[in-house]
């Protein structure tokens, strides 16, 4: 099982032996007070988020092992050929070290500020998988869909590869559109327990559908515990449970400076043998 981190960009203030670095995405932050319909999700107008496209490509020419991935790049929001074009220029500098994970996000006033329809996004997001393939791999792509039109037009220069899509999310939804389009699931939160039903879940959709369980990603995002102990525990939870991936999350632990991330994740790497 590959073990990684989620870059700590809300809490602004490689050679640990972790496999990934996951980055969150938002373009914008927005004031939740005062909103019709309500803004859910945890982020407002304080929260610094960094692109992750311009990170990844900055990190990838000071780092040689470490795989980036997006978790999750708020698709529908953004333009499908754009994201073809940056997507695929991280892998060619990176040396093929991308991992694109999407979903559609929560947030409408981010969606409105970008020029996209916030109540198409899960309609949206399939048909942009669907193309963002065809450019990754087809020299000329002639698409007519509801959301983009590419007429008799291509990626040059091309990924090396057709880079992975992953997905993210919560909910029925989000499991069967993947079990159908991606080749990866991100899990966010929750206990382990929980996060093996739902996988189990989604291997029984897999099967259904005549997909390939060894070839689909499983990648959980585990957020704050108590202690290290139990971090560890539930890990190898994971692993058992045919857990391809893990990314540990150091926000909202009250650290207050990069060394105290750095110090909790090498007490992480040592506690998994990871050197």
């Amino acid at each position: 099982m590959q073990i990684g981190v989620v870059y700590p960009q809300i809490e602004l203030r490689e050679d640990l032996g972790f496999d990934h670095l996951i980055a969150y995405d938002h373009v914008l932050g927005a004031v939740h007070a005062g909103r019709t319909p309500q803004l859910t999700g945890p982020y407002n107008e304080h929260d610094p988020f960094h692109d992750p496209f311009v990170m990844f490509a900055y990190l990838a020419a000071i780092t040689q092992r470490i795989g980036f991935a997006t978790g999750v790049l708020v698709l529908p929001q953004r333009q499908t050929a754009l994201v073809a074009r940056q997507a695929a220029d991280v892998d060619l500098v990176s040396g093929g070290r991308l991992r694109l994970g999407i979903g559609i996000g929560w947030n409408h006033v981010e969606y409105e500020a970008l020029g996209q329809n916030f109540r198409t996004r899960g309609a949206r997001q399939e048909e942009q998988i669907n193309l963002l393939r065809l450019l990754f791999t087809e020299p000329v792509v002639d698409f007519s869909g509801r959301f983009d039109r590419v007429d008799r037009a291509g990626l040059v220069p091309k990924p090396s590869r057709s880079i992975p899509i992953w997905l993210g999310g919560h909910g029925e939804v989000a499991f069967e559109r993947a079990a159908r389009l991606a080749d990866g699931f991100i899990f966010f939160g929750g206990k382990s327990d929980q996060v093996v039903a739902d996988w189990k879940c989604m291997r029984d959709r897999l099967g259904a559908l005549g997909r390939s369980v060894e070839d689909f990603g499983a990648d959980w995002v585990v957020l704050k515990r108590d202690d290290i102990g139990d971090l560890t525990a539930e890990i190898d939870a994971w692993r058992e449970a045919g857990g391809t991936h893990v990314s540990v999350d150091t926000m909202d632990r009250g650290f207050e400076s990069v060394d105290a991330h750095i110090d909790y994740l090498t007490s992480v790497a040592e506690a998994l043998d990871l050197s």
